[in-house]
């Protein structure tokens, strides 16, 4: 019997960029377009042509030189290579405000994406809804994961409960989890961990504006300076 071939990984920085390609491709079809370059791409989110047509590759999807791609089924096969074809049910642990934020998020339905339900702790939570969507107690999570088929789980509880609420999501059969909390899982390899560090994020975005604003002062000494100077 023949190996099967292996799948040949995706670089994640390519899979990061993806949904950037999605959003701008949704907007162009709205507006009526029905063919798209990969150096119109590029232009628009400010990437190289060449970065574009590797990344799209990935999905499968071959343009034609010099006319590129339908934009309707670049869409369909981006969607399908990310698996945002069909809706992907999650549950979310945590129904602090962050997690309500997110379990009130309507963006999510542009990528697929539906939580179905919250888990919490808290009594005064446990049984009510948000958005219109049940906030349940922890203990009912794992045979409602086993009846509902779930795999993906959002973690958004304070980060002193992060290992233990990500040791519920593996011993109910989640098999990944988008983690919210700034905590460093440990979980089985088998397992998919995606890290959101909003920490992180601030930290980058701090560092530019502070750049920027010290730039600014810089040069606008140097126009005082020249300005005594003439």
């Amino acid at each position: 019997m023949m190996a099967s071939p292996k799948v040949k990984p995706v670089p994640e920085a390519s899979l990061r960029r993806l949904p950037s390609y999605l959003h701008l491709l949704r907007r162009l079809h709205a507006g009526g377009r029905e063919l798209v370059s990969c150096t119109h791409i590029a232009e628009s989110l400010d990437l190289n042509p060449t970065q574009v047509r590797k990344d799209l590759a990935y999905t499968g999807i071959v343009g034609r030189p010099r006319i590129g791609y339908p934009i309707r089924a670049l869409i369909a096969s981006v969607e399908h290579f990310l698996g945002w074809d069909n809706t992907t049910d999650a549950f979310l642990v945590g129904a602090g405000s962050l997690g309500r934020a997110l379990l009130g998020y309507a963006g999510f339905q542009r990528y697929n994406l539906n939580i179905v339900a919250a888990f919490d702790v808290d009594p005064e939570r446990i049984g009510t809804h948000w958005r219109g969507k049940p906030i349940l107690d922890v203990d009912e999570l794992p045979d409602l994961a086993g009846r509902m088929h779930v795999h993906l789980g959002v973690l958004t509880v304070p980060a002193d409960a992060a290992q233990d609420a990500a040791h519920l999501l593996v011993l109910s059969g989640l098999k990944a989890i988008w983690n919210f909390t700034g905590v460093a899982l440990e979980v089985p390899r088998e397992v998919l961990v995606e890290d959101v560090d909003l920490g992180a994020s601030l930290a980058v975005l701090s560092n530019r504006l502070a750049q920027r604003l010290r730039s600014a002062e810089e040069e606008e000494s140097e126009r005082h300076v020249g300005g005594h100077g003439a």
